[in-house]
This record gives structure tokens, sequence and C-alpha cells, in this order.
């Protein structure tokens, strides 16, 4: 089979976003989503659900039906739509993505590769975490989006972002009964970022949404605790309850579910899998790949779009994704430069005023230092192979000088997830232990598979002509 022009990994605002516009010039498009419909896990099940009704466009807000539109773009373009799609391995030359699909493995060339694997949430590893009971925010609003479940029983929310206030607020309106929120961010971040004010007021109505959204939760008559620290899960067989300093104080509130939140990150597996140029983020504390305005990256032919190549929201990530589809368009020759950028122009004003303001969220949302790099040391940090920071910390001290030394030494982040929960924490508590900066410690190399496939699958791979299984 003669090489696809396009191939775009996941279907989310950016991925939808970019292969729709290629595909209006004319190229022929292939979308990869891991997921069984499109939408990502902005718009999880957007399509699945009833028109919305009053009510339920109140518990999930209208930034969320509005991806109905981006759904209904999308499915009317001329493309191949792929779901359930699992990618485990990309290839730089000649270009060819590996794919799973109904227990089949596919090896398909492309001339384009767009990668839009969009973020995750960051992990919170606090004393406790890995109990029963314990999930993130992200996770809970993924059970109401798709068929709205909402936690059983008392529910605690900790940490700190739009997305835990998001969260709360949908969760409050859809019944939960919720007993507490805890907020780690200080009062100092708060006057940090009151310097990005201005920027932020030009971001369109975005300020005025998350103050709603705070203001809501404040007066919803939820206990609410502001500049907490110290979070500790207790309980024996499953979480009981959330143990916090607040004033100076040790303060404790039962509940049976913990919901964890404290901002999300670009998901790097794939990028990194491809060995393609990095760089650190250093007031949100995690890795991006290095990308142009159009989105090139630093590997021929490997565009990437949305989150993936650095937070900026939903709206930011489709704009995103209509440059990065405009660009491979004129790469290909089915436009010229200058076609591209008079069609560019919504799209670029669109980003640019999302991406106002970051700052301002960047600022106030750090993610506190006892999150990034916990101190106690019987604090789990890689839940797959159950390694502690204790365990971290004296793999140091016998010679491990990185995360990759340490998966010799420990077998750390070698387990279902690659290195996708425990990465970064990994990263961090060994550039404390080593006195170096978290740049010159690295990050895990991931090598294919990116996810797990059957040997028998493997075997009986179906490769295009132009491509060699390695």
């Amino acid at each position: 089979m003669a090489a696809l022009d396009v191939i775009v990994i996941g279907a989310g605002p950016a991925g939808m976003a970019a292969a729709t516009e290629a595909a209006s010039h004319g190229l022929r498009v292939q979308v990869l989503d891991e997921q069984p419909a499109p939408g990502g896990q902005i718009y999880r099940a957007i399509e699945s659900g009833r028109p919305p009704s009053d009510a339920d466009a109140d518990v999930l807000g209208a930034d969320y039906w509005a991806g109905r539109k981006h759904a209904d773009a999308f499915r009317a373009a001329q493309l191949d739509y792929t779901p359930g799609a699992t990618v485990w391995t990309v290839a730089k030359s000649p270009l060819a993505v590996g794919y799973l699909k109904d227990g089949k493995a596919v090896l398909r060339s492309t001339r384009r590769l767009i990668i839009a694997t969009g973020a995750y949430e960051r992990p919170v590893p606090i004393p406790g975490w890995t109990l029963p009971g314990i999930m993130t925010a992200g996770g809970a609003q993924v059970l109401l989006k798709a068929d709205g479940s909402i936690p059983k029983g008392r529910v605690i929310l900790a940490g700190s972002g739009p997305l835990l206030m998001l969260v709360a607020g949908q969760l409050m309106k859809a019944g939960a009964d919720i007993r507490g929120y805890l907020e780690t961010t200080t009062k100092q971040a708060y006057l940090a970022a009151a310097t990005k004010l201005p920027g932020a007021l030009l971001a369109g109505g975005l300020l005025a949404k998350g103050l709603k959204m705070h203001g809501e939760i404040s007066k919803s008559g939820i206990p609410v605790h502001r500049g907490v620290s110290g979070l500790k899960a207790i309980g024996t067989d499953r979480f009981e309850a959330i143990r916090f300093n607040l004033g100076g104080s040790e303060q404790e509130i039962a509940g049976d579910v913990l919901l964890l939140h404290e901002g999300i990150v670009p998901n790097v597996q794939l990028t990194r899998s491809l060995d393609l140029a990095h760089e650190w983020v250093d007031n949100q504390r995690y890795w991006k790949p290095t990308s142009g305005p159009w989105g090139e990256t630093s590997a021929e032919g490997i565009l990437i779009a949305g989150d993936g190549a650095g937070i900026d929201g939903a709206e930011a990530a489709s704009a995103s994704g209509h440059l990065v589809g405009l660009q491979v368009a004129t790469q290909l020759g089915a436009l010229s430069a200058d076609e591209r950028d008079r069609a560019a122009e919504p799209h670029l004003a669109a980003r640019k005023r999302q991406q106002r303001i970051r700052p301002l969220l960047d600022q106030l949302y750090a993610p506190p230092a006892e999150t990034i790099c916990p101190s106690d040391p019987q604090t789990i940090v890689c839940r797959c192979e159950e390694v502690d920071v204790a365990e971290i910390r004296e793999c140091v001290r016998t010679g491990s000088e990185g995360p990759n030394q340490l998966k010799a030494f420990s077998r750390c982040g070698m387990g279902p997830c690659q290195g996708r929960m425990c990465g970064l924490t990994v990263a961090e508590v060994m550039a404390k232990e080593l006195g170096r900066s978290v740049e010159e410690v690295g990050y895990y190399r991931i090598r294919s598979p990116i996810k797990p496939l059957p040997l028998s699958a493997l075997a009986a791979l179906e490769a295009d002509e132009d491509v060699t299984p390695a």
C-alpha cells in the first residue's frame, strides 16, 4: 500500500483540528485514536450523550458541550478515522507508524506525522496515595462524562489548578457528597500571580470564568481550606481520611474518596521514543518537545500539535491543530505559503488569546515542592514496581546517577506505565540527592513498544510495501 500523506496520532481537540484541516486540502489522512470515539480527554464521550438539556449543560458546562462542533466537523471530513488503535512504535526513516487494532498489528508509512497525544495529570505522590479510594480529579471527571457516574460516599478534593476547581463544581452540581476542598496554593503564590493580571485580562473572558468557579466553591457551603500543606492519606485497607497542615496546626477530614490534582503535563512518551529534542519548563516542572510556531519538531516530517507541545488548554490546542494541518498541507504542496498565512490568521489570533492567561496560571499554580519531590522516605514513587523515596535515595548513594541507571538498580519505571507515573518525580528526587538540576539528571530513555502488544500480533505484522519492519 502506498504511503499516506498524513498520519495523526490522537483525536482530541488538536488531533481533530489537524486532521480536518489537512483533509480539507485534499491530503490522504489517517487518524489513529486509542479511544472508541473522537474527543480526547477534554471532550470524552461528547458524541454519546443526548443533546444537552439545561441540567446536563449546567453540570458539565458550556465549554464541554462546545466540543460537539469540533467532533461534527471531524466526522464530516474526508479522512480515515481508526478508533481503538493503540500506537506501539514510530519509525523515522522511512516514516512509519505501528499500531494494534482488534489484535492485529499494522505498520503504515506516511509522508508526514502529526503527534497530538495531549497531556495527562501530574502524579501527586503523597504518603498513602496508593490506597483504594484515591484517584485523580481528572479520573473522576472521565467517569462523569462517560456515563454520569459520581464517586460514592464522602468526597474530598485536594491540590490546585483550574481542573480541580472545575471538577469540584461539576461534582457539586451532579450531587456528590463533597466534604472538603483543600487547596495547596499559597497566599504568596496569589500575590506573585497578581503581577500577571494585565495580560490575563486580555484572554477573552477566561479570567472571569476562573473567578466564577473560585467564587462558586467558596460560596457552596463546602468546607474550603486554602494554603494547606503536608497532605497525607490515612487508611488501613482503603482511604479513610486526609491529614494536612493549615496555619501551623495539623487537621484531619474523614472521607471515602480522595481526588488529587496538581496540574497537567505533556505526554512525552512518544516524542521521547523518537529521541526528539526536548526542553525543560522550570516554573511548571515538566519537559516538552522543542517545536516551532507551526509545530515542527527536531525531526523532519514530524510535527506536534496541542498540549503535548506545552500546556495551553483545549481551545488553544484546537487552534494549534489547524495551524499544524495548514503547515503540513503547505509542505506537501497543497497550499502556497501565502495561502497558508491567510488561512492561519484566525487560528493564530485564537491561540494568542488563549495563551494570554498562561503566565498567570503558571505562576499561580506552580506545583508545590512537596509534590514534585516528596520528602517522606516511605512515599511510593513508582506505583508499578512499588519503589519508594528511600529506595531511590539508596540507589543514588550506591552509584545510580540518572533515571535510566535507576531502572537497572530498582526496576523503577519498568512497569506497565513505562515511567509515565513516576518519571518526573524520580528525576526530582535524584536531582535533589545528587545536588544537580533536573535537566542534568534527565529523563527515562523510552523504547518501543510504547504500549504492550502480543508477540503473535507482531509475528503476523502487516506492513506497507515501502516499510521494512525492524
